[in-house]
């Protein structure tokens, strides 16, 4: 039986290299750089934020609570009229630091995940491919499939949809690589070679 604490260097390997593929994605790679635009009244929306002490949160616009308000005929004008969308209002100016640490408790957290499901479902020297299909597949629905309700019930574009998914490939490709590399092998326990076995 292989458990979590044999795989503790894929583990921790995954989960420094996608941090460093995740930052590169959002700084170097252009293919994120589209989805976020200035609005063009910018300074009306900065403006009015801050006149009216608007706490930090989440806001939909227009804001007509399901049933009862829908009921109301101005209610539902507003709600048909539109335009729709959200705001969110961060409490402070957003941290780096904390952002970036958070994000790689993240990548080890789904690492760790991983680890769990391929114990379950592979032995002690197991061969590389077994052991790369199960850990990104694994990887790819953590990486890739949490945000697709967010984004279709809060209005992501289809663009954003489409990089968030190549992204979470290249996540799942790079981590069921190291654990496939990384597995420990029947004979000593040392890690497996791809393509042995």
């Amino acid at each position: 039986m292989v458990s979590i604490m044999d795989l503790w260097l894929p583990v921790l390997l995954s989960g420094v290299v996608v941090f460093i593929a995740s930052a590169l994605a959002w700084t170097v790679m252009p293919h994120h750089k589209p989805e976020w635009n200035k609005a063009p009244i910018e300074d009306e929306i900065l403006a009015g934020i801050k006149n009216s002490n608007v706490a930090p949160g989440q806001y939909m616009f227009p804001y007509v609570e399901c049933g009862k308000d829908m009921q109301d005929p101005d209610n539902k004008a507003r709600w048909e009229a539109g335009p729709w969308g959200s705001l969110i209002v961060f409490p402070g100016l957003p941290s780096m630091g904390r952002n970036m640490g958070l994000s790689f408790v993240f990548y080890i957290f789904v690492s760790v995940v991983v680890a769990y499901v391929c114990t379950i479902g592979l032995q002690q020297g197991a061969e590389y491919m077994q052991v790369f299909q199960l850990a990104g597949v694994t990887a790819f629905a953590a990486y890739g499939l949490g945000g697709i309700p967010t984004g279709i019930w809060f209005g992501a574009p289809m663009r954003t949809f489409i990089t968030n998914a190549f992204d979470a490939l290249v996540y799942a490709l790079l981590t069921a690589g190291l654990f496939g590399w990384l597995w420990p092998a029947l004979e000593t326990g040392a890690a497996a070679i791809p393509g042995a076995g």
